[in-house]
């Protein structure tokens, strides 16, 4: 576990005290890659791309603390991505894994880049991530999740009969993906069982920040930040925002994609991911 004596200061490690375990999936062969979700997701979002990303790499999966499968973190540990990346360091640190790729989606884009700050990882891809949002952007974006978390709750009893047709996934899920219609019913009801169930979601929404990415022009790892041009949650435009945050960036459109874009896309996403770690 961690103990944390004090609330934790930005980008400052907490102290590690023992073992800690995140729920994740590893699969495949070569140098690590490091994959975290969103704010409300779980590792399998990942799948659509895993196969053709573990034909390279050890692909490392994760369920932060307090979502997915993952337990919570301990008791005083402050919300935000400064925490969750300090947990995700000590994972790394616990399961002997040094400087990986990473790749992130979201407020997993923002820890991902955090990661690179840091000098933690080796190359750092962050799709659509959090972090580089104006104050009215910021206010949206929250009342959207606020509301989909709401829905996912009230409807998870019933999410695999009304996620079976095509229609019934295209109205719940178009926030998140730009073709949900390309999703299984069973992901689409499983992803929304997730993110209603998740127990750190209502304490870590209010933790995201306007424009809270800072210390890009010191990273001196390789950065690719990946934005999908129909992201209707984290709007394309905050991409120009992220490049001059981290003038060193690699600056990609996800072409046809949304905001959590492998499924959207898997192809096009597993050739960005496979390229990034290749610089």
């Amino acid at each position: 576990m961690y103990e944390v004596d004090q609330p934790v200061s930005r980008l400052a490690p907490l102290r590690y005290v023992g073992r800690v375990q995140l729920h994740h999936h590893r699969s495949g062969a070569g140098e690590p890659l490091l994959l975290i979700h969103g704010l409300g997701s779980r590792w399998q979002m990942w799948e659509p791309v895993i196969g053709a990303l573990a034909a390279r790499h050890e692909v490392i999966a994760i369920d932060l603390p307090g979502f997915g499968d993952s337990p919570m973190p301990p008791p005083g540990t402050r919300p935000g991505a400064d925490s969750l990346t300090s947990l995700v360091s000590g994972f790394l640190t616990e399961i002997g894994v040094e400087r990986p790729h990473v790749a992130g989606n979201s407020l997993g884009g923002l820890i991902a880049l955090h990661l690179a700050v840091r000098g933690q990882v080796r190359t750092a891809t962050a799709l659509s991530p959090a972090g580089f949002a104006t104050r009215p952007e910021m206010l949206v974006a929250r009342a959207s999740l606020w509301a989909s978390v709401r829905a996912a709750r009230a409807l998870s009893g019933q999410a695999d009969r009304l996620l079976a047709p095509a229609v019934g996934r295209k109205l719940a899920l178009s926030l998140f993906v730009a073709h949900p219609e390309r999703m299984t019913a069973a992901d689409a009801a499983a992803s929304t069982r997730a993110l209603a169930r998740a127990p750190w979601f209502d304490a870590t929404l209010p933790s995201l920040h306007v424009m809270e990415f800072t210390g890009g022009e010191d990273i001196q790892v390789p950065v690719t930040v990946a934005w999908g041009n129909q992201d209707r949650l984290l709007l394309p435009r905050q991409a120009r925002r992220a490049g001059r945050a981290i003038p060193s960036a690699r600056l990609i459109s996800l072409r046809g994609c949304g905001h959590v874009p492998t499924t959207d896309d898997p192809v096009q996403v597993a050739r960005v991911l496979l390229e990034a770690a290749a610089v």
